[in-house]
């Protein structure tokens, strides 16, 4: 790893307590090369961009297991945008919602409050690495033009 590998913030948000996937996901994400600061389960949305701001993080990814995303996620991209980082990559995935639901209309309103990406259950770690690799090198991009990502 080196310093200018992407820092990202990974955690469970809320009430969750559900560890396995994310620990998954963060041990393929130190492999592929990123420098992941791991933030564990009962997650508020103040620790996430409070760790955000304090490491430089390139993307906020957060996890939900018990279905309460939709509750627990709402207002996190506001935050983000109050601490100074609204730019930066946000992510939710995992079991979000509670009973079985078509994807797209849940992924859509997760769209809708400000995450760049939504994943359903079963998404594969290579999936979310080529995504942040594109979505970092895009907001690095935007960053340098002027654009916007």
């Amino acid at each position: 790893m080196t310093s200018d590998d992407p820092t990202l913030v990974l955690g469970v948000i809320g009430a969750d307590i559900h560890n396995i996937g994310i620990t998954i996901l963060g041990s393929a994400l130190r492999a592929a090369g990123f420098r992941v600061v791991s933030l564990g389960i009962l997650v508020s949305q103040e620790e996430f961009v409070k760790a955000a701001v304090e490491t430089a993080a390139d993307a906020i990814l957060v996890s939900s297991l018990c279905g309460h995303g939709e509750l627990d996620c709402p207002g996190l991209r506001a935050r983000c945008i109050e601490a100074g980082i609204g730019g930066i990559v946000l992510y939710a995935g995992g079991n979000l919602v509670v009973g079985k639901q078509d994807w797209a209309p849940v992924e859509a309103r997760f769209v809708a409050m400000g995450y760049d990406r939504a994943y359903p259950p079963g998404t594969t770690p290579q999936q979310v690495i080529a995504a942040l690799r594109a979505d970092i090198a895009a907001r690095a991009d935007a960053a340098r033009t002027g654009a916007d990502a």
